[in-house]
C-alpha cells in the first residue's frame, strides 16, 4: 500500500507541475486547462486554485451519478492544482520559439507520465474521468462519446473565457492517449490491476 500510495504522490505531483510547464510554453493547452485558465482571468484565484475547486464541483456531480471516490480521487482533488501553483511560482516564462515548442513537447510526455503513474497506482480515477465513466454508463454512450462531449464543452467554454488555444492543444488531444497507454504497462502496480483495467481508458 505504501508504494501505491507513494507512486500516486508522485504522479499527481508530476501531473500538475506539467500543466504548469505546459502553461509556461504558451502554445496552447489542454481542453481542461484552457477552461481553467479562463476561469481564473475572470474570477482573480489563481489556475491551480482554480484546477482544485473544479475538482471539487466535479466530484459533487458524481453523488447523482453514484460513483464511489477513492483516495487517489481525494488527492487529485487536493494535489493537482496546488503542485501546479508552486510550480508556477519558480518557472518563469519560456521565450524564444524553439524553446516553447521543447517545453510544450516535455510537458506532453511528463503528463502522460503522471498520468499513468496515478492511474497505475490503483487508488481510484480523478474527478473528470470519474465524471466521464458515470456518464457513459448512465446514458449508454460510448466512453469515446462522452469524452469528447465533455472536453469540446469546456475547451469552448475556456475560450470563450479567454483560456489559450493553439497547437499545443491539438498535440495534447492526439498525444496524450496514447502516451498513458505507452507508459502505463511500465509502472502498473500488480495488486491494483482491477482498478487500472477500469481507469485506463480515461485517458485515451
Amino acid at each position: 500500500m505504501m508504494r501505491r500510495l507513494l507512486q500516486l504522490s508522485i504522479g499527481l505531483t508530476l501531473y500538475g507541475a506539467s500543466m504548469a510547464l505546459m502553461l509556461r510554453a504558451a502554445l496552447g493547452l489542454g481542453p481542461w486547462d484552457v477552461f481553467h485558465q479562463g476561469v481564473s482571468g475572470q474570477v482573480g484565484l489563481s489556475i491551480g486554485m482554480i484546477v482544485n475547486l473544479t475538482g471539487l464541483v466535479v466530484l459533487l456531480l458524481w453523488i447523482p451519478l453514484r460513483q464511489r471516490p477513492g483516495i487517489g480521487t481525494v488527492a487529485n482533488v487536493v494535489m493537482i492544482g496546488s503542485a501546479m501553483d508552486l510550480t508556477l511560482r519558480v518557472l518563469p516564462p519560456v521565450e524564444g520559439l524553439a524553446f516553447q515548442v521543447a517545453a510544450l513537447i516535455a510537458s506532453i510526455v511528463a503528463n502522460g507520465f503522471a498520468g499513468a503513474l496515478y492511474i497505475g497506482a490503483g487508488l481510484g480515477p480523478g474527478p473528470r474521468d470519474g465524471l466521464m465513466t458515470g456518464l457513459a454508463r448512465r446514458t449508454g454512450w460510448s466512453l469515446r462519446l462522452v469524452r469528447t462531449g465533455i472536453e469540446v464543452t469546456v475547451l469552448a467554454l475556456g475560450w470563450a473565457l479567454g483560456g489559450t488555444v493553439g497547437v499545443g492543444t491539438l498535440l495534447y488531444a492526439f498525444c496524450i492517449g496514447p502516451l498513458v497507454q505507452f507508459f502505463l504497462p511500465m509502472v502498473s502496480i500488480p495488486e491494483a490491476k482491477s482498478n487500472t483495467q477500469e481507469t485506463m481508458p480515461l485517458k485515451t
